[in-house]
């Protein structure tokens, strides 16, 4: 089954295309038409022009949407829709394809002279990471802003990288002009990648390997599914306990089929896991940070470890540490907070705020905004002004040329599910 090209979609960020009814993608609206981050826009794309991943024939199978996202042929959702996807992942366990991101491995000619140079790059504790973890990190530019966002594994004496789809060629650039000849910079393009998300993922991956079950949030290993052997971390972008797996991509299609036999794991699609990352307070980058974004902005300062900040024992050495220095010293004119609309009206990505009802200039804008199912009401982030930014501050968002109030709120919307 093939889908022909329609409307063009804004999916956080990333051009795709077709339209949203509010519970499934249809025909062309022409309008601007919204679940999470779906905005209808004209696009020349087609569907031929896009790579596919190792599970491009099983999407089509299980009646996936197709839809262009980051230069690839994904599934934007699945029979199900993207409402109950949502649900099925937070109550039991959703099957993702991530193959489009970027897998890479950094090998030279010990664990020391993989770290060291690459927290040339990042600002993170790279040289303090114990073999089977794994950290989240960021990839900054000479201000101080954030180019991606990244997870980095240590397996033995070499990292296993994985970045961004839209971003990865950037990124494999980068890391090749920065780190070669002394760092062999691998870029993985035999593996496919998905992600198993939900309070039951763990109990199915165990079943799987019961080797899976010791493993705790952001630990990586290697383990086995039916004679298959897969690189996995307990980890995730949705706020739930879950995995993410790196698999041949000769075995890839048999082994996302046997883990879609286990009890409680269907697939899920793009909408869904937009709107899960959204409920958990999680940054989309392109939406959330971006290339103008320092980290202290950005609200990330707990991926900076003490070890790279000032006064630590590798403080610096990174681009833009300099910026980010000041940032933690002297504080930043705006922060990301969280939004809680009043209503059942999402304020989405754009929304301007407001300080007062009437008048003024905006104090901040709306970065990612949604309806969130697992709450049954809107929810959104976005930047203020930081002396706005308290959790409980009143503000209001400009809608259709009507403001409207919203709160700053604690993030995430909805409580991590990690099992730590």
């Amino acid at each position: 089954m093939r889908h022909a090209p329609a409307e063009g979609i804004t999916i956080s960020g990333e051009r795709t295309e077709g339209a949203f009814d509010g519970q499934h993608f249809c025909g062309p609206l022409g309008a601007s038409l919204v679940y999470g981050l779906l905005e209808v826009k004209e696009s020349h794309a087609t569907m031929s022009d896009l790579q596919q991943t190792p599970l491009y024939e099983l999407h089509l199978e299980l009646g996936g949407k197709m839809v262009p996202f980051a230069g690839y042929s994904m599934p934007v959702q699945y029979p199900m829709g993207v409402m109950k996807e949502h649900l099925q992942t937070r109550a039991a366990a959703g099957l993702f394809d991530v193959s489009h991101m970027g897998q890479v491995m950094l090998s030279g000619s010990s664990w020391e002279a993989v770290a060291t140079a690459f927290e040339a790059l990042v600002p993170m504790d790279v040289l303090g990471l114990a073999d089977g973890r794994q950290r989240y990190g960021l990839f900054t530019n000479d201000a101080g802003g954030i180019e991606d966002d990244l997870m980095f594994a240590r397996r033995g004496d070499d990292l296993f990288v994985v970045v961004n789809a839209a971003c990865k060629d950037a990124d494999i650039a980068r890391m090749k002009a920065a780190l070669e000849p002394d760092v062999t910079v691998t870029p993985i393009t035999d593996r496919a990648l998905v992600a198993v998300q939900g309070p039951g993922a763990g109990a199915a991956i165990a079943s799987l390997d019961p080797a899976a079950d010791a493993m705790r949030f952001m630990d990586f290993g290697t383990l086995t599914f039916g004679g298959i052997e897969v690189w996995a971390s307990r980890s995730g972008y949705t706020g739930e306990d879950g995995f993410e797996i790196s698999i041949p991509e000769a075995q890839a299609e048999a082994l996302v089929r046997q883990l879609l036999a286990l009890d409680g794991v269907e697939p899920i699609g793009l909408g869904a896991r937009d709107s899960l990352r959204l409920e958990a307070g999680l940054c989309l980058y392109g939406n959330d940070i971006d290339a103008q974004t320092n980290p202290v902005e950005g609200n990330l300062t707990w991926a900076i470890q003490k070890a790279r900040r000032a006064g630590g024992d590798r403080a610096g050495g990174y681009p833009g540490a300099d910026a980010i220095q000041a940032a933690f010293a002297d504080g930043v004119e705006r922060k990301r907070v969280g939004l809680a609309p009043e209503g059942r009206a999402p304020m989405r990505e754009g929304t301007q705020l407001f300080a007062a009802e009437n008048g003024d200039e905006a104090v901040g804008h709306v970065t990612s905004g949604s309806f969130g199912p697992t709450l049954g009401g809107p929810v959104a982030m976005g930047y203020v002004r930081f002396d706005t930014a308290d959790i409980g501050t009143a503000l209001w968002g400009e809608v259709r040329g009507k403001r409207l109030p919203v709160a700053v709120v604690k993030l995430p919307f909805v409580a991590a599910n990690f099992k730590r």
